[in-house]
């Protein structure tokens, strides 16, 4: 059983990291018991960060009882019974190894982790975690966006017949100024990859949860456009002083991806991940192509999903404007009356109240540790294929259950 001692009907959190991610999820962890009403309610009981100064401001304002500068600390408190981490991907696998041999809960963001090798430790660690009750949930938010759950639930009703076409983009535009400082999104030791493991892991979790169907193997190109930068105190130093020093540093990572695939039940696919679209902020957009129907999604319209059925008249056919926001629609009764708009932060709530829903029946939340070691297959074989001057590149199959 987890190591936790929050009250009856209560779990205790812990979230490392405290950043962009970090908002989201306290945001999420505040909500959901006022809408969702969980068979566990969330106590915000300590968050960690490096920094002390930052990581006690943070907390305060984010909402958490106390803050601590070592996450480590999490594993011994008995009121911690859920780490969640929030952190770059150079620290997933020890957090969450250590974590979960600790008897706690994880959720991690996405990518689970910078490497296979370090994915296969943290699900191994889960699969093991398991069998004492101790449950493990991979971040890929997207999954909970009304209309992308709506369009999984059409598709598994058979409402677009037979997967043929695949089409799946992610584009943004917040690296295109070339004296954009280097951040450590652009250093390989800490995120693993750029456009790739940032967004790209996101349409390549979309695309396979939507269609219930894995991709079998890609052929790749990357590109990186800008491949020095500022270092960040340089950048500082420039924004205050008007003269940064001129110090510049590589960029270690991709900053786009183009990649097509096939997936194991033959249907051809395409994926583009891009930094660098200029005018694009988060246009996540997925569009599924079958023998009797089509859908179509893009994030800048989060809560519209468009739905071609092939059966209808010919004369009067056309892909229809879906506005999911019905009792009826995945978690959208929970919130606000028909034509009252969701947004991005309410992923996260979802998220958030699916798990806790997991935890509390004894069930494996989704996507587990497993489904994010397979989009880490994925990415793995996406930088092969490119490495390689774009050649055909197999994923991974899964390892064979224990």
């Amino acid at each position: 059983m987890t190591n936790d001692r929050s009250p009856a009907g209560a779990l205790g959190i812990g979230m490392v990291g405290h950043a962009f991610m970090g908002r989201t999820h306290s945001q999420a962890w505040r909500s959901v018991s006022a809408f969702f009403a969980p068979p566990l309610t969330p106590v915000m009981a300590v968050l960690a960060g490096r920094d002390r100064a930052r990581t006690a401001a943070a907390a305060a304002s984010l909402g958490w009882a106390a803050a601590v500068t070592d996450w480590k600390e999490l594993l011994r408190r008995d009121d911690v019974g859920l780490v969640d981490i929030c952190t770059p991907g150079d620290t997933h696998a020890e957090i969450a190894v250590a974590a979960l041999e600790a008897g706690k809960h994880v959720l991690c963001e996405k990518p689970l982790a910078n490497t296979v090798a370090e994915a296969e430790a943290m699900a191994a660690a889960a699969r093991a975690a398991r069998g004492r009750g101790v449950r493990a949930m991979v971040g890929f938010n997207y999954r909970r966006v009304p209309a992308l759950a709506l369009a999984r639930r059409l598709v598994a009703a058979g409402r677009i017949g037979t997967v043929r076409h695949v089409r799946a983009q992610y584009l943004q535009d917040w690296l295109v100024d070339p004296e954009f400082p280097l951040v450590w999104r652009l250093d390989a030791e800490r995120a693993g990859s750029g456009a790739l493991g940032d967004i790209g892991a996101h349409i390549v979790d979309a695309a396979q949860y939507v269609t219930g169907d894995r991709l079998a193997g890609v052929t790749a190109l990357t590109e990186t456009f800008v491949r020095e930068r500022p270092l960040a105190t340089a950048a500082a130093g420039l924004a205050a002083t008007g003269d940064g020093g001129g110090a510049r540093g590589p960029v270690t990572v991709d900053d786009a991806a183009l990649f097509i695939g096939r997936t194991e039940g033959g249907a051809l696919a395409s994926f583009e991940a891009t930094r660098f679209a200029t005018g694009r902020k988060n246009a996540l957009r997925l569009e599924v192509n079958g023998s009797a129907g089509s859908l179509a999604f893009d994030f800048e319209a989060m809560n519209e999903l468009w739905f071609h059925d092939g059966a209808e008249d010919a004369d009067t056919a056309g892909f229809r404007r879906v506005l999911v926001t019905e009792p009826g629609h995945p978690y959208a009764g929970a919130w606000w009356p028909p034509g009252h708009l969701l947004g991005y932060e309410h992923t996260f709530t979802h998220q958030a109240a699916d798990l806790l829903a997991a935890v509390a029946a004894g069930t494996d939340p989704a996507p587990s540790f497993d489904d994010g070691l397979q989009v880490q297959r994925v990415l793995a074989a996406v930088a092969g294929s490119a490495a390689a001057g774009g050649g055909w590149t197999p994923v991974d199959p899964p390892a064979a259950a224990p």
